[in-house]
């Protein structure tokens, strides 16, 4: 197989099904990939995201350039082996981290230089770097390095940035050394401008790529211009390849963006709600924190097959939530993991039977109806 391969099973209206096949094993779209920015998805084991229905997940570029370095990984077998992760591995380039969590020295054609968050040495990522590192990991999808742009911004800088990052896409595509099963995505960039996205889409278009990613989106500029943005961007995209609607993670804004043509999403949300008490369910968002659960012996979602749902009741893990047990950190991420995989495989068998929109309609029903308190 040369490079990844991608086939669209089923469409209702715009919704896409289908399934992406790479060196390390397949996965189903629409997929959520759990994020494990370090080489590890926080709170979980590689049995239990397994167990939780993940079949794709994400690691991070500049997480892991600092510690443990991509030569250690490379040197260890890869970050498949290093994690014990089989399935599929995403690698986020690292911009966005280099722009949010480093102290920023320099940023122009070349690339970047920054300070570590970790010790304050200095780094320099150009995008053929950023390139080599997703390579000594052995990522299945690795991302062209791309420049993410500060939320409000002008439309003149947005443009100015955006043509950085498709000159940095250009690099990064030469840079990168097909493999069996291994692609290379480009990310869309342009904040809000919709000619701006139209001329980042012309741009990567005519570069190549085996996947498309919209960035730049979910960073403040409210979900219902997030969703006009991505529509529009999607439609424009290569219906032969895949798409992934970058940091975005609500299940209501997943569902949306599916009906728009998305088909890969990635979020820090459902994992650090777990830690948070927070849980995910059909009926919305529960905080097993409030006191409303403390003598409620009902599972957190009767249809939830996770643990935490199938052993325990709401009151154990409010007691569990209440005293900063680790156990209540495991048990509602994987609640959650459980949740949004289960969401996804609800939307691909929705739009195999050709009924996306009446997904939607019960979606929105059940959540409508919202947490009940015990009787």
């Amino acid at each position: 197989m040369s490079g990844l391969g991608f086939e669209i099973l089923a469409r209702s209206g715009p919704a896409r099904r289908g399934r992406i096949a790479t060196a390390h094993g397949q996965f189903e779209t629409p997929a959520f990939m759990p994020v494990g920015t370090a080489g590890t998805v926080k709170a979980m084991t590689v049995e239990a995201l397994s167990a939780a229905g993940a079949e794709v997940v994400l690691a991070n570029t500049y997480h892991l350039m600092l510690r443990p370095g991509a030569e250690r990984v490379a040197r260890l077998g890869g970050l498949h082996a290093f994690m014990a992760w089989p399935g599929p591995i995403l690698t986020d380039s690292g911009g966005f981290q280099v722009m949010s969590l480093s102290e920023l020295r320099r940023i122009d054609e070349r690339g970047v230089l920054f300070q570590s968050h970790l010790d304050g040495a200095r780094h320099e990522l150009t995008p053929e770097r950023a390139v080599e590192i997703q390579r000594l990991l052995d990522a299945d999808i690795a991302m062209v390095l791309d420049e993410c742009a500060p939320w409000p911004i002008e439309e003149r800088a947005a443009a100015d940035s955006m043509r950085l990052s498709m000159r940095w896409a250009e690099r990064s595509k030469a840079a990168f050394e097909p493999r069996p099963g291994r692609g290379l995505f480009g990310i869309v960039q342009g904040s809000v401008y919709p000619a701006l996205r139209r001329e980042s889409v012309e741009q990567l278009s005519r570069i190549g790529f085996d996947g498309y990613a919209i960035g730049g989106l979910a960073v403040g500029e409210g979900p219902e211009r997030m969703l006009e943005i991505a529509a529009a961007t999607a439609a424009a995209l290569p219906d032969d390849r895949p798409r992934y609607l970058m940091g975005v993670g609500r299940p209501q804004d997943i569902v949306a963006a599916v009906g728009v043509g998305i088909d890969m999403f990635d979020c820090v949300l459902p994992t650090r709600s777990g830690r948070t008490g927070q849980a995910f369910t059909r009926h919305g968002v529960v905080n097993i924190r409030n006191a409303r659960h403390a003598e409620d012996p009902r599972p957190l979602d009767e249809a939830c097959p996770c643990p935490a749902c199938a052993r325990h009741g709401r009151a154990y893990l409010h007691h569990l939530a209440r005293t900063g047990e680790i156990l209540a950190s495991v048990l509602l991420t994987w609640h959650n993991l459980t949740y949004y995989q289960g969401l996804v495989a609800e939307l691909r068998r929705a739009i195999e039977g050709r009924d996306f929109e009446g997904f939607r309609a019960s979606f929105e029903a059940e959540r409508a109806a919202g947490d009940l308190a015990a009787p």
